[in-house]
């Protein structure tokens, strides 16, 4: 019975060592980035979409539907008039917005990747929060068998950002390319 045991670990430990050893430092971090790119890019295009003006210059163009989105109490609250806006909420409209532009694409791209990371876990947060006070959408609990619940998704589009924040995006990323261009270039040599 030992020898079975023994056998069933070591088959166990050869099979996922050799795959641990050709996936260390580049599958987790890419996988996670594509993970996210597959799942939540289109979502996020698409909700920027919808704060922004039209065409290519549109980029440049924050819509009354960015503030209604964000921060729509405080937009009633203001009769719906941009100029009465605090600076605070103009502030808080614009890094939405442009965050929900730029972060997905650094975090895809992994440049500056957990920078990305880090700046797309704390707008899944806000954006929760927003979800939860400003149109009053039912966040759920964790913990109570309903996987659909929006903290339970939620949770589940951390997972990719918090890898990449704490590992990194791995050797398949412009990160990587960025750092050994300067590496090379500091001891005189070509990108590896």
């Amino acid at each position: 019975m030992t020898s079975l045991v023994e056998l069933i670990h070591r088959l166990h430990d050869g099979v996922f060592g050799m795959i641990e050893r050709l996936t260390d430092g580049w599958f987790l971090g890419l996988f996670s980035r594509l993970v996210f790119a597959a799942t939540l890019y289109v979502y996020y295009l698409n909700s920027a979409k919808t704060k922004i003006g039209d065409g290519p210059l549109g980029v440049f163009e924050v819509r009354d539907g960015a503030y209604i989105q964000i921060a729509g109490k405080a937009f009633e609250a203001a009769g719906y008039h941009v100029s009465a806006l605090p600076l605070p909420v103009h502030i808080l409209v614009y890094a939405g917005t442009y965050g929900e532009i730029i972060l997905p694409v650094l975090f895809i791209l992994g440049l500056f990747a957990r920078v990305g990371a880090v700046g797309m876990i704390v707008f899944i947060i806000v954006q929760t929060h927003v979800d939860g006070t400003e149109h009053g959408v039912d966040l759920g609990t964790l913990f109570n068998g309903r996987p659909g619940d929006i903290l339970d998704q939620r949770l589940f589009w951390c997972l990719p950002l918090v890898y990449v924040a704490i590992r990194g995006p791995g050797m398949v990323s412009l990160d990587s390319f960025l750092s050994r261009w300067w590496q090379g270039r500091a001891a005189g040599q070509p990108p590896a």
